[in-house]
């Protein structure tokens, strides 16, 4: 399918809200048909996620260190977690402790997915993931560790507002790319 196409379809699935705020662009280079052009989503004409560009909005982590060290990043704990760790450690482990190791691992965890997601969304081809997105379910889009998936599933107006609003928990751990889309879509309920 061809880029006009593809990106016709992408934005017959918009949200009524977002249509015009989101876009979807792409470059092309005429005299280089091996090399990929560049494709980008723009939100009221800024390039908010450029795959292949670091100076986008939104942030890009390098090392797992830094992922660890963000205040901003909230890891919810739950008491299966707690257990897990008190198991391990035969319990002889103060409770307040315990807290912060189910923490900890979860973050090495969350840090070992999110730069995965990265690496392969600035490896992917835009073409590729857009014509994935219109061939499965949202459902699927949803749940996938792909960010570009989980971005183009989240302005969809297939997601309604009860899903929207029951997804507050699992969006925390997205990649913040990720997070700014869903904020973007709650900001139109």
């Amino acid at each position: 399918m061809t880029w006009s196409k593809v990106k016709q379809h992408l934005e017959s699935f918009l949200c009524p809200a977002l249509y015009g705020r989101v876009e979807y662009r792409a470059t092309g280079y005429r005299y280089l048909p091996d090399k990929a052009g560049l494709c980008y989503i723009s939100v009221d004409k800024k390039n908010v996620l450029n795959m292949n560009d670091k100076t986008t909005l939104i942030r890009w982590y390098q090392t797992e260190l830094e992922i660890k060290n963000d205040s901003g990043i909230e890891i919810p704990i739950n008491n299966e977690e707690l257990e897990a760790v008190k198991i391990d450690t035969k319990g002889v482990i103060p409770e307040d402790r315990l807290k912060v190791i189910a923490r900890n691992r979860k973050i090495s965890e969350y840090a070992k997915e999110l730069l995965s997601a990265q690496s392969s969304l600035s490896k992917s081809n835009f073409m590729d993931v857009a014509n994935k997105f219109l061939s499965i379910s949202i459902e699927e889009s949803l749940e996938s560790k792909d960010i570009l998936l989980n971005i183009l599933a989240l302005v969809d107006r297939r997601v309604g507002k009860k899903r929207i609003l029951n997804m507050t928990e699992k969006m925390k751990l997205k990649h913040p790319v990720v997070q700014y889309f869903y904020e973007l879509r709650l900001s139109t309920l």
